[in-house]
């Protein structure tokens, strides 16, 4: 019988060949936030690895709001640009969908590349002033970021809606709203770094006001026939912070909001965070919001197996697995689910020799040396 892991399935407008999504993973290669031929080649294979939606890392919608100086942005003209040259190889080589996460850092921001050590840019490293719900640093010895008054609300509200009107012009057939992983929209509804008492700040429903705005924001202007999804952490795993209950409020309030998709992780607000990591872990997270909505729910988090992804979706968990780490391990992930579960993964003409159901045969236009006595 046919998986349920390569059934298509609908968000709006738009049809996913599979279930299979490439979850967006920051690749700190950019220069001023313009992709260039690393993500070409790196986003490239997946194009040609059978998945059916693949998310371009968290691109910050200012400059400011990048996690380090290599992170991709979605603010300027170059940005667009190389964000375009992507999506060309991209549509024309191979089946998958194409989207953006959107991406503003918050506190987070202004940070070293990982390689590097990832910690707080040093001025002399070239650091700039990050912005948070509070003036709360993220650990010791970093930066401390300035509270977002009311010029710098309107002024991060207006870059995310900048951005999504070049996600237009880009013709990407969906976004994804980075509201997790202690970023900035995260920032705000986590009671650990939310320490505002103005309308922004205290009770849930004024933690959750400026990431809905945001969320409103842009849902106004994308076209109605492109999904808009968001990401967004279920709990903090810290004692007194973000948790699953105040998540499905927030959940609840994007689906009445047309949220189409909710990308469900854990996790990154506090360096305190005691996350128990094992295969799966964050699955009864995203069963727990899919049972609590009627939105398409994607599963992520240490998901590595065809048959544990099958599972998944077969017990009515989630509707879509996205993979990070296991794709950068096996960029053709696609294609070796499609053999363990029996079923058909896209390849591209070039490639489709390399199907097991080819294996053997001649090569066309290479016959076999004819046969000697």
């Amino acid at each position: 019988m046919p998986s349920k892991l390569f059934s298509p399935i609908k968000l709006r407008g738009l049809e996913v060949p599979n279930r299979i999504v490439v979850a967006p993973m920051c690749q700190y290669s950019a220069h001023d936030g313009t992709p260039n031929d690393w993500h070409l080649v790196h986003l490239g294979q997946f194009a040609l690895g059978g998945s059916g939606l693949i998310l371009i890392e968290a691109s910050g919608v200012e400059p400011e709001g990048r996690i380090t100086p290599g992170c991709t942005g979605i603010y300027s003209d170059a940005n667009e640009e190389g964000m375009a040259r992507v999506i060309h190889f991209i549509r024309n080589y191979g089946h998958a969908k194409i989207g953006i996460q959107f991406g503003h850092a918050g506190r987070k921001a202004s940070s070293n590349l990982p390689w590097n050590g990832g910690t707080s840019l040093s001025p002399d490293d070239g650091a700039w002033q990050a912005v948070a719900p509070s003036a709360i640093p993220y650990a010791p010895g970093w930066h401390t970021p300035e509270a977002l008054g009311d010029n710098s609300f309107a002024r991060v509200k207006q870059a995310f809606v900048q951005a999504t009107e070049r996600c237009i012009r880009l013709d990407f057939d969906t976004i994804e709203l980075h509201s997790a992983h202690g970023y900035l929209l995260h920032q705000f509804l986590s009671p650990v770094t939310n320490q505002r008492t103005d309308q922004y700040g205290g009770s849930l429903e004024n933690r959750m006001r400026f990431p809905l705005e945001i969320f409103d924001a842009v849902r106004a202007i994308w076209p109605e026939s492109k999904p808009l999804g968001v990401r967004f952490s279920a709990q903090d795993w810290i004692d007194g912070g973000w948790n699953l209950e105040e998540c499905i409020v927030y959940a609840q309030e994007l689906e009445r909001r047309g949220c189409d998709y909710f990308d469900v992780s854990s996790g990154g607000a506090a360096p305190q965070q005691k996350i128990v990591s094992t295969p799966g872990y964050q699955i009864r997270f995203a069963a727990a919001i899919k049972h609590a909505t009627q939105t398409t729910v994607m599963a992520v988090g240490r998901i590595t197996q065809a048959h544990q992804a099958e599972t998944i979706l077969q017990s009515d968990q989630a509707d879509m697995i996205a993979l990070a780490r296991g794709m950068l391990y096996d960029p053709r992930w696609a294609w070796h689910a499609a053999a363990e579960l029996g079923d058909n993964a896209t390849f591209p003409p070039q490639y489709a020799r390399s199907h097991p159901s080819m294996q053997g045969q001649p090569v066309p236009g290479n016959p076999p040396a004819p046969k000697t006595d």
